[in-house]
């Protein structure tokens, strides 16, 4: 039997932040299904190795602010599925970034969109604005369904992000039970560390 979306988070590599398990393993679960087809990454995309069939798929990878998020050097409709991980917060102009992810994004596609909410300040590139889901929501134009927007945190990794960080967020996360697997996987949407949102573009009505 195929493992669920939802096991495949525990195979990402363990550079991945502990901050971040919950988060890739709910978008592992909004998505649903392997992803194929043309495939646009920015800053990011080896986070969704375990979600994207890569022998049936076409990889554009590309890394912010090499590549401007804001003004994206691709066709309309030209991917069927648009990844950002991780960089909205560095955009002077995020609701610019979000119209240009989906602008090149096919009828029908995917967007996946992972946003800072609280963390502290990195400048490079630059360091502009964080992100509730209600600020992800409020990004996206017309013609968007929203399959997922959410958050992850919590007061006590709160705490302990300011005790010490960066160590922290780059723990490994036990696929089992135990502190760090409790600490990794519990959620308080009153205290949300990140925030991301899974949305389709919507066909042409009549």
């Amino acid at each position: 039997m195929a493992r669920s979306f939802s096991a495949r988070a525990a195979e990402i590599e363990l550079s991945v932040h502990l901050t971040r398990y919950y988060m890739y393993q709910q978008i592992g679960s909004a998505i649903g299904h392997r992803l194929q087809g043309s495939i646009l990454g920015i800053s990011g995309i080896e986070n969704f190795y375990p979600w994207i069939d890569r022998a049936a798929s076409r990889l554009v990878d590309i890394q912010y602010p090499a590549v401007d998020m804001q003004k994206l050097p691709f066709g309309a409709e030209e991917f069927d599925v648009v990844i950002s991980d991780q960089v909205l917060s560095h955009l002077p102009n995020p609701f610019l970034a979000i119209h240009e992810a989906f602008r090149v994004l096919k009828k029908g596609g995917l967007g996946i969109h992972t946003a800072a909410a609280w963390n502290p300040i990195l400048n490079y590139p630059g360091d502009y604005l964080r992100f509730t889901p209600q600020g992800l929501r409020a990004l996206c134009p017309e013609g968007i369904e929203m399959l997922q927007c959410s958050s992850w945190g919590n007061r006590v990794a709160m705490i302990i992000m300011l005790i010490r960080d960066p160590f922290f967020r780059f723990m490994q996360i036990p696929d089992s039970s135990g502190i760090r697997h409790w600490l990794a996987t519990y959620n308080d949407d009153r205290y949300p560390i990140h925030s991301w949102m899974v949305a389709r573009k919507r066909d042409a009505g009549p």
